[in-house]
């Protein structure tokens, strides 16, 4: 009994040592290729800027929300007065103050008087009243309030000229080339400028980033000072449209009639963009137009969600023998019907590490591919922590193992 003992404690001692003492030979990383083909369609560039719709407004576009794919477009990058589609930027600015906790959508925003002396469409706030940030965002949202717009820019910026400058330093984070924002409602100033790409592009980042604003945007109809303003939605797409989810429309005597729309079907969302309809039902029936024609010719092919686990890693020294690998963000790819081609799918991973890892550490890639094009990456990612294992959590170990043994002897 007592040399049984001996022999396991030095068993026991040299897996420590194993631990704990580096190796004099190198272990070379392992790698997974794994390809598989999905036959589904993919994108073809041919409706781009050639206005096969055959539309009547000045500018337009149609893009894939998730991906940021342009699925048509005609006169994209003209330079043209946004009106209130101006918003949109207004809007997203407001999102991210209150997704980082800077801002709650119960506080009380009070109105100066020059966010009061706006213009154009508002619900006539007074300089001695406050409004809630989701009754704000409300306002903006379905009656596109210039005044409570204002008292937003005013409240997170100081001034709407500060505001302004935020505005125009996000455009130029987004790549939005093409425009210059000279205030935060839309009303027609000289300079103030935008065109449908880049109003696809902000349309884009709020959807995508702040999908909240959607609790507000899809709103028909509302009332705001328990019930004394009644609130319709200028955008009729909201009411009439199968899957809309917003977003703003804008209209100036300048402008003309402007329209940002968003929508979502069987797991694809379109985001059209008209600018310079010669009429108000105009802009809403050629963004059904170009809608409809994302819907009958496109599909999103999903492959994994953000989380989802791709398999299990083996980890050298670490307190525990494996992590999960995961996808990091969703993973899908946008493909045009009745144009079949073969995708591979492409697993890059690291099969073999060593301890320490650390949560969202990346340990490989899946690449999605078509005629050696690369459609789609996503990195995979180790789902939790793994410790390297010492001299403490081994001797604990040896400690607990060795008792364990003790009492089975």
């Amino acid at each position: 009994m007592h040399k049984f003992k001996i022999i396991i404690s030095s068993i026991l001692l040299l897996t420590i040592v194993f631990y704990i003492t580096p190796c004099t030979f190198a272990i070379s990383d392992s790698y997974i290729w794994s390809t598989i083909d999905l036959t589904v369609p993919t994108i073809s560039q041919s409706n781009q800027d050639d206005n096969k719709l055959s539309l009547e407004s000045g500018s337009a576009i149609l893009i894939e929300q998730s991906t940021g794919q342009v699925l048509y477009s005609y006169n994209a990058h003209e330079q043209l007065r946004p009106a209130s589609v101006t918003k949109v930027m207004s809007l997203l600015l407001i999102m991210e103050q209150i997704d980082s906790g800077k801002l709650s959508l119960d506080d009380q925003i009070s109105c100066s008087e020059h966010a009061a002396s706006m213009g154009g469409s508002q619900i006539w706030l007074d300089q001695t009243e406050t409004l809630s940030v989701s009754d704000m965002l409300k306002a903006i949202c379905v009656v596109s309030a210039n005044d409570c717009v204002v008292a937003m820019a005013e409240h997170i910026a100081g001034s709407e000229e500060a505001y302004v400058e935020m505005m125009n330093k996000k455009a130029k984070e987004l790549g939005m080339n093409d425009t210059c924002f000279k205030n935060c409602h839309g009303i027609d100033e000289d300079g103030h400028v935008t065109s449908s790409y880049d109003i696809s592009l902000m349309s884009r980042e709020l959807l995508q980033k702040h999908p909240k604003i959607k609790d507000y945007t899809t709103i028909w109809m509302d009332s705001l000072r328990d019930g004394k303003s009644e609130l319709v939605n200028t955008n009729k797409l909201i009411r009439n449209y199968k899957g809309a989810t917003g977003l703003k429309t804008g209209s100036t005597s300048l402008a003309l009639f402007n329209l940002s729309a968003s929508a979502t079907r069987d797991n694809l969302s379109l985001i059209a963009v008209i600018m310079k309809a010669p009429t108000s039902a105009k802009r809403f029936s050629e963004a059904e137009k170009l809608l409809n024609y994302g819907f009958n010719n496109f599909s999103f092919k999903q492959f994994a969600k953000k989380g989802d686990k791709l398999k299990s890693v083996n980890v050298n020294k670490g307190v525990n023998k494996s992590v999960d690998a995961v996808f990091e963000d969703d993973c899908g790819v946008l493909v045009e019907k009745g144009n079949d081609k073969n995708i591979s799918q492409e697993v890059v991973l690291n099969d073999n590490i060593s301890a320490p890892i650390v949560k969202g550490q990346k340990l490989g890639e899946v690449k999605y591919c078509a005629n050696d094009k690369i459609l789609f990456v996503s990195n995979i990612i180790a789902k939790d922590n793994v410790d390297k294992l010492n001299i403490l959590t081994m001797c604990k170990y040896v400690y607990n193992s060795w008792f364990t043994l003790l009492r089975i002897v």
